[in-house]
């Protein structure tokens, strides 16, 4: 639609002109509830009215507010009814003769959404009852009020709404019911994509936060957390709010700013799009953070991260802003790296940066491989653009540049430059100079050089060390190789400059020592230019393993020697630290990624060490890497034989696991995502209906659901199975296993069906949608979905023009053919961008980076091929 996607240019001019005083808007709620459809095609509505106060610097000036929506009732503009027809063209309301103090206000219908943007409406198929909440960012708060849709037009809000009798409303203020109408107290100066409603029959918790200051001030923080009330006899709040508390403590002893914004209410809704999103005073989650079956310490240590991510935002994005989606990493690569070191430092999950290094920078090395790369502080030219750049590099990349910032300037500049900050720009907005300044008032350093080289480049340098021994097994000399980022350029993206940075990295020497891999030698260095030399480290005794940026000091790839690859061949389990072993495993799979190492070569170390494994955590990415080692890196004539192995290795760990473990839970997972013989179904199937028995192993729902997925690809469980199962588990929670296990059933109808009802209409929900996606494409039927290839290409421009981004993102994003990885597909993905090259920038990157990683797929292929000829 004209005028939805704003530019950064656009909003530079509107900004320069305009300034906001204060919004106040009501939404009328009740139409959520009863048959208040339109009919078919026309979008359920609710009325939403703003009065919008701002200031113009150029009286007569012209301007524009945005909306979007299926219609408008009325428009006035300082006192003067404007004919909506004339004004509002269906994303922006023409504002013209302005004056230096401005009032305008608009009545529109606005629909409520199925997509997770706007204001989502969901039915709880268990029980009727319908929920609703928001999700605007980055732009979508103009589906549910008038607004300046950027995020460097602050204003204080004053919400108030009418609902549904039994319902209770939820904002960023305080809100009360009054007269039938829930009134919010007025926020403070905050952006729109921010603002927040949560409504419906949620299931709501409450506790309080005390805190006394050394001036003796007390700060009382109301707290809350909702869910559904189909999921309240799994809610854990006393968990959340356990976390919570804990994030205060952190944030409030390292920040010296209490927390500005109320209360702090959390939302655990349904069908949600992201992990979380930090709205003050109500901040929203994915319920899946609720927790229906067993799961590992990995899932709460998952969700105290999130919830200390959002906190953090708090400051790093709510209290101070950035000024335009360019400097997106100003919030989220704090958020990033502040929720992993509060939680290390404040709650019970002190191994968290074992999670970041094998987790979060694997998403980042991934991202800043490929042709889309960016600097950390990136080019936003519009909305589309901002969308996509919610990745791994604006996040984790990011995270790992602040904390290589922390071991270059400091824990203790960094932190007292984060305080100046907040002190300085409260309620305002920054860019990237802002947050140098104070740094460099801090730490001393030139912090100009340090984001010339960390922030405004792109890619991921090598790290390799060259030992050179003399005659008595001594190191005459240990140096650091650097190398540029190799070039992830197809013909359809220039490569990014290769740029060596500045490192702080420690070198770490291992040694076996009664049986165990074991570090007896470390020393911190400057890695500057292509090489480095250790000097501490010249006369160490010969090390059998050199483990460069141990501890996880820097962001690079890890490479080894000779000599450390083969101790890792064979000792691989027996390092004994966690985290230079999770550091070992993620340099492994680099290498597998990149073509260095064949695909079987890192299943079978997978196979013969990941049972050592103590880190739960770990455990589950060598598992996923595993399995896409088999699935995407594996020369084709050797998957199935990889399948086997996998699977039964995972049934031998399965049963030599603890019962009752985590451990054996996990295990018990993995096995059923590549069980595929005869006998390893039966098993499946003998373990869902009681014929079958693991000793310790609870067969929960979720993990019934997980049996049920390989049993319906393998055409075991039938759509009969699948429908008895629903009704066993008839919640929203179950609807999607069902769904997703539909549609990956081996029938060419079946696919047919997944395929129209995804692709051809807009009838299922956000989350449907996914779970379709997820079941249509499985790795043992390439054959079935072969046809799909070339459908798929001639049909995505339609989707992403006539769908929203995020259902155009899911589409495109995952009906890309990639298992079909062959010559043939690269070359209709190339033929695509040739032809499509005015096609909007988002949808190229998306195509282009899903073209690229079937590229690393042949390669990688050809180098496992090449291994089974050696």
């Amino acid at each position: 639609m004209p005028g939805e996607n704003l530019s950064r240019d656009e909003a530079q001019e509107r900004a320069a002109l305009l300034s906001v005083e204060g919004y106040e808007v009501f939404l009328d709620l009740r139409s959520a509830v009863g048959d208040s459809d339109g009919g078919e095609g026309t979008p359920r509505t609710f009325r939403s009215v703003t009065t919008l106060r701002f200031r113009c610097a150029e009286p007569g000036a012209t301007s524009f507010a945005d909306l979007i929506a299926p219609s408008v009732t009325a428009v006035s503009l300082n006192g003067k009814d404007l004919d909506p027809s004339e004004v509002f063209d269906g994303a922006r309301i023409a504002l013209e003769d302005l004056r230096e103090e401005n009032e305008l206000v608009v009545d529109a219908q606005c629909a409520y959404s199925r997509t997770g943007e706007g204001m989502h409406r969901f039915v709880d198929p268990e029980d009727g009852e319908v929920y609703l909440y928001t999700q605007y960012e980055p732009a979508d708060s103009r589906r549910v009020f008038a607004n300046f849709e950027q995020p460097d037009l602050k204003a204080p809000f004053r919400f108030s709404a009418q609902a549904p009798e039994g319902w209770t409303v939820w904002s960023n203020g305080v809100g009360e019911l009054a007269d039938g109408v829930w009134q919010f107290a007025e926020t403070k100066p905050i952006s729109t994509y921010i603002t927040a409603v949560v409504a419906g029959p949620y299931h709501y918790v409450t506790d309080s936060y005390e805190r006394v200051f050394e001036d003796g001030t007390r700060l009382e923080i109301p707290l809350g957390a909702m869910c559904r009330k189909g999921l309240a006899k799994h809610f854990d709040a006393d968990d959340v709010f356990l976390v919570t508390k804990q994030g205060l403590d952190f944030f409030h002893d390292n920040f010296d700013y209490p927390y500005p914004f109320g209360k702090y209410d959390q939302a655990f809704v349904p069908e949600y799009n992201l992990g979380a999103m930090e709205n003050p005073g109500c901040v929203t989650f994915r319920e899946e953070f609720i927790f229906r079956g067993k799961v590992t310490q990995a899932s709460y240590e998952r969700r105290a991260n999130v919830i200390l991510h959002e906190m953090a935002h708090m400051w790093f994005g709510d209290l101070v802003t950035m000024q335009w989606w360019d400097d997106l990493w100003l919030k989220e690569s704090f958020a990033d790296f502040m929720g992993s070191f509060s939680m290390v430092e404040a709650t019970r999950f002190t191994s968290g940066w074992i999670t970041f290094a094998n987790n979060r920078k694997a998403w980042a090395y991934r991202a800043d491989q490929l042709p889309s790369t960016h600097p950390v502080t990136a080019d936003i030219r519009d909305l589309e653009d901002a969308k996509l750049n919610f990745d791994g590099i604006t996040y984790a990349k990011g995270a790992s540049v602040l904390k290589q910032l922390v071991a270059y300037a400091g824990r203790d500049a960094f932190l007292e430059g984060a305080r100046r900050y907040f002190k300085r720009h409260a309620y305002g907005n920054t860019r990237l100079g802002d947050l140098l300044s104070v740094l460099e008032e801090t730490s001393g350093r030139d912090m100009t050089a340090w984001s010339r080289a960390w922030l405004q480049t792109a890619g991921v340098n090598s790290l390799t060390p060259q030992v050179t021994l003399n005659a008595e097994g001594s190191v005459t000399e240990l140096a650091v190789v650097q190398e540029a980022a190799a070039s992830a350029a197809s013909e359809h993206a220039a490569p990014p400059r290769g740029e060596l940075r500045p490192h702080r990295v420690a070198v770490g020497l291992y040694r076996r020592e009664a049986g165990e891999l074991v570090r007896y030698a470390r020393a911190e260095v400057d890695v500057e230019g292509p090489r480095t030399t250790v000097a501490e480290l010249a006369g160490a005794e010969a090390p059998e393993l050199v483990l460069v940026n141990d501890d996880d000091l820097t962001y690079c790839k890890i490479r080894f020697d000779e000599t450390s690859l083969a101790t890792l061949r064979d000792h691989l389990g027996d390092i004994t630290d966690p985290l230079a072993r999770a550091l070992c495993w993620s340099a492994l799979w680099s290498l597998t990624r990149d073509a260095l190492m064949p695909a079987r070569d890192f299943i079978d170390l997978v196979l013969r060490f990941a049972g050592k494994e103590s880190d739960i955590g770990v455990l589950q990415m060598l598992h996923a890497w595993a399995s896409s080692a088999r699935t995407h890196y594996a020369a084709p004539d050797w998957r199935e034989e990889g399948g086997t192995a996998l699977a039964q290795g995972a049934l031998r760990e399965l049963r030599l696991a603890d019962p009752g473990s985590q451990h054996q839970l996990t295990w018990a997972r993995f096995f059923a995502s590549v069980a595929s013989s005869a006998a390893d179904l039966q098993l499946l199937q003998g373990l869902l209906d009681g014929t079958a028995k693991i000793d310790g192993l609870d067969v929960d729902q979720e993990l019934r659901w997980a049996f049920l997925g390989t049993l319906a690809v393998h055409g075991t469980a039938d759509e009969q199975a699948l429908a008895a199962e629903l009704t066993r588990d008839d919640t929203a929670s179950g609807k999607r296993h069902q769904v997703r296990c539909l549609a990956a059933r081996p029938s060419a109808a079946v696919k047919a069906q997944a395929w129209a009802s995804v692709v051809e209409s807009d009838a299922l929900s956000n989350a449907l949608v996914e779970a379709t996606i997820a079941g249509f494409q499985q790795p043992s039927q390439r054959e079935l979905t072969a046809e799909y290839a070339a459908k798929y290409f001639a049909v995505i421009e339609q989707v992403w023009a006539e769908r929203s981004i995020q259902i155009g993102m899911d589409v495109v994003r995952g009906l890309f053919p990639h298992l079909q990885d062959g010559q043939e597909t690269l070359d209709a993905a190339d033929a695509w961008l040739g032809a499509h090259e005015q096609a909007p920038p988002a949808l190229r990157r998306l195509v282009l980076e899903a073209r690229d990683d079937l590229a690393r797929s042949l390669r990688a292929q050809a180098c496992d091929a090449a291994a089974s000829l050696a």
